[in-house]
């Protein structure tokens, strides 16, 4: 059992019509629920870590759990550095990413997608030779996603889909391992007003021009209707909030799709599991009696997930 990059399970991927589910890691409990899940349904898995991640549980804490799940599980893993340099100049972007390829991350990714297409070139292209350099694969964006990312807030105006005409260059002056792209998709849970629409049109002209390269999908947490109705039941505020169908995200896994990025749902599963647990035993006070709840709804989504929207079981 080893930390890998993603570049065997992508070509996989590509080859047998699934995705691969990169999830969100902030905890032990959802670090224990993502891969045991995994391990229990062979399915290949990512587990990313946000800027957020790193402030909030701190690096060498994340990358041990990350440690001990492979020995729990005997899973190799991939671990993945989620928008990295969000919030940073270019300088700290690169240091940021700079960091985690020398702490142990077997993959990363630069967005740059707020910079001109020239200055995202610029700084991706940077980050790819130090990461190659050292073993490490590269995620890079073109297109600007909606939403919330870490507190990173994107307004609805300024989201840009991916132009197709622009990927070729993008991935030839950088040389990128992966791109992730803007169709439609949103971050945090109030991802639409109205009717979800994703831009398969994008995304097939994108396959056409990129044949057999992997596309990454972020903001791709269908918002699962069970948990917003269970949070709101015991006491939560969640009214409107909405995700990706889950036959889109299946569609996009069949095509050039082959990292489906999961971090709204694994927090309502988790929210979720505690509210309810505390209205049922309002005498409970140990953590590890609500914990356990919110873990096992974390982990009844990841197999939900890895079976009937990312294809991904038994292909590990």
């Amino acid at each position: 059992m080893a930390l890998v990059t993603t570049t065997e399970m992508f070509k996989k991927a590509y080859a047998g019509g699934y995705a691969i589910g990169a999830f969100n890691i902030n905890n032990m409990e959802i670090v224990q629920a993502i891969t045991e899940t995994a391990a229990q349904l062979r399915s290949p898995v990512i587990l990313q870590v946000s800027a957020g991640a790193r402030k909030y549980a701190k690096p060498a804490y994340l990358t041990a759990l990350v440690d001990a799940a492979m020995k729990d599980t005997g899973m190799d893993l991939v671990l993945h550095l989620d928008h990295g340099g969000a919030g940073l100049d270019k300088e700290g972007a690169f240091e940021q990413l700079k960091n985690c390829v020398d702490t142990g991350f077997s993959s990363v990714m630069i967005d740059g997608s707020h910079y001109s297409f020239e200055e995202n070139i610029a700084l991706t292209k940077r980050v790819v030779e130090y990461a190659h350099a050292h073993g490490v694969v590269v995620e890079a964006e073109l297109g600007k996603l909606a939403g919330i990312e870490d507190d990173v807030k994107v307004a609805s105006h300024d989201a840009m889909y991916t132009d197709p005409g622009e990927v070729e260059e993008f991935v030839s002056k950088t040389g990128v391992d992966s791109l992730a792209i803007a169709i439609g998709t949103s971050h945090g849970a109030f991802k639409f007003k109205g009717e979800a629409k994703l831009r398969f049109d994008i995304l097939e002209e994108i396959g056409n021009r990129l044949p057999g390269f992997p596309i990454v999908l972020h903001g791709a947490s269908s918002v699962v209707p069970e948990y917003v109705d269970t949070i709101n039941k015991y006491g939560g505020k969640m009214e409107g909030a909405t995700g990706i169908p889950e036959d889109m995200l299946r569609k996009s896994a069949s095509m050039a799709v082959c990292k489906i990025n999961i971090d709204s749902d694994i927090r309502l599963a988790m929210t979720a599991g505690i509210r309810k647990h505390f209205a049922e035993h309002p005498d409970h006070f140990d953590p590890r009696q609500y914990l356990s709840e919110a873990r096992d709804n974390v982990k009844k989504l990841v197999e939900h997930k890895i079976n009937n929207v990312l294809g991904s079981a038994g292909k590990l």
